[in-house]
């Protein structure tokens, strides 16, 4: 695999990566589904099993298949594959999404957790539904441009778990436990670096295209 060709799929290596860390957790909760032990702090899940593993199935293919649409030599070299591959992950993002929002909506809090981040949850949600929908409405109109923009939003906010458990950890490592409200907090951080970071892509072609103007206007004036 030649330089070029590695650097190609950095990003999408890196997203997997922070997948894996959700996505160990959600193992566990199947775990416990299946070992068929109630307790406490999972008994809301034994009522409704459904949802959180539909959650479960919906969030681990949406984030680990997005990644690969984040090497831009895949999409160059395969179209038909990112193409086929969009039409798997915006359902299994939509049934992602609409899970997460109907067990915020639905299952009791579990302790620790508030009406903050039921309202951070809500949102999120809601905001991943609209820019799949906004994302794919973008494409069917061959709106490329904003197409990319959405579906980026959309993967940013999906991979806000991933995020959230490195924001914790480096928060127990050097201050201490987080819990009550400086956990929601962090949690609504993870949300929002990845959105900083979304935005900061969708914008970068922009200012690349405004730096080349800038430095072919100073060759005409040289």
């Amino acid at each position: 695999m030649t330089s070029s060709r590695r650097a190609d799929w950095l990003v999408p290596t890196a997203l997997i990566a922070l997948t894996l860390i959700p996505m160990a957790g959600g193992a566990m909760r199947l775990t416990d589904l299946a070992g068929g032990e109630v307790t406490p702090e999972n008994a809301r899940f034994f009522a409704a099993p459904a949802p959180v593993v539909l959650h479960i199935v919906g969030a681990v293919l949406y984030c680990l298949g997005g990644a690969f649409q984040f090497a831009p030599g895949f999409r160059r070299r395969h179209r038909a594959g990112h193409r086929v591959l969009g039409r798997v992950l915006v359902p299994a993002g939509l049934l992602m999404a609409l899970t997460g929002l109907w067990m915020t909506l639905f299952y009791p809090y579990p302790e620790g957790d508030g009406d903050l981040l039921a309202a951070f949850r809500l949102v999120t949600g809601s905001a991943t539904v609209l820019a799949l929908v906004l994302g794919v409405r973008a494409i069917l109109r061959r709106d490329v441009v904003r197409h990319r923009a959405w579906m980026i939003r959309a993967y940013a906010i999906a991979q806000g778990a991933g995020t959230q458990a490195l924001v914790t950890i480096a928060w127990v490592v050097l201050v201490g436990p987080a819990t009550g409200l400086t956990r929601t907090l962090l949690l609504g951080l993870g949300w929002l670096i990845n959105i900083a970071v979304a935005e900061w892509l969708i914008g970068e072609p922009a200012r690349g295209r405004r730096t080349l103007y800038r430095a072919r206007r100073a060759e005409r004036t040289a």
